[in-house]
């Protein structure tokens, strides 16, 4: 462990009372801005580089990062009321978005910050990896080991072992498990 990441993890354990939960040799770095830390729950080897921002307003609400789980910098995740799970093994590239929450629109003449928040579940599988710049849409469901392209926008449900990509995501391909390869669907 470098010195950088030895400073986070000593800084991550002197103040893990601020959290819900840290797992051990777990750590985060100087997040931009963390609401309701007590919320944030996080496994054992979880690592958070610098500028994390944590969004969650309501009491109800939490964001579970499971075990071997990595985040690059200027992760940004929001959990409305319910709770955000990240699936254990991970890998989250930098400046990703993540929410199960939207603000609605249908009122005319009232801005968007003042409607009604619209919540859906959004999952994250075990040992997904997540490209660079992408966006998970509330109610996305990603299957186990997915695999997100750089800046895709995902929403929707897509199965076990996807490669995903493009604006709007699509799967582009498919672990086939009587071939043993990656298959265009």
């Amino acid at each position: 462990m470098n010195v950088q990441k030895a400073w986070w993890f000593a800084k991550t354990q002197l103040t893990r009372f601020r959290y819900g939960h840290v797992g051990g040799h777990s750590y985060i770095a100087k997040p931009l801005f963390l609401q309701r830390t007590k919320a944030l729950s996080i496994g054992n080897n979880v690592r958070i580089y610098p500028g994390m921002r944590l969004e969650v307003p309501e009491s109800t609400a939490s964001v579970v990062i499971e075990d071997n789980v990595s985040i690059g910098q200027n992760f940004h995740v929001v959990s409305y009321s319910s709770r955000l799970v990240i699936g254990r093994g991970t890998t989250i590239s930098g400046n990703v978005f993540i929410s199960n929450v939207n603000h609605g629109y249908r009122e005319i003449d009232v801005d968007a910050l003042h409607q009604e928040m619209i919540e859906k579940e959004t999952v994250i599988g075990e040992n997904c990896f997540i490209g660079y710049g992408a966006v998970v849409l509330p109610g996305s469901h990603l299957g186990k080991q997915c695999i997100v392209g750089a800046n895709a926008v995902v929403a929707g449900d897509f199965p076990d072992y996807s490669v995903i990509a493009g604006v709007p995501a699509k799967i582009i391909k498919q672990y086939d498990v009587q071939s043993g390869a990656w298959v265009k669907p």
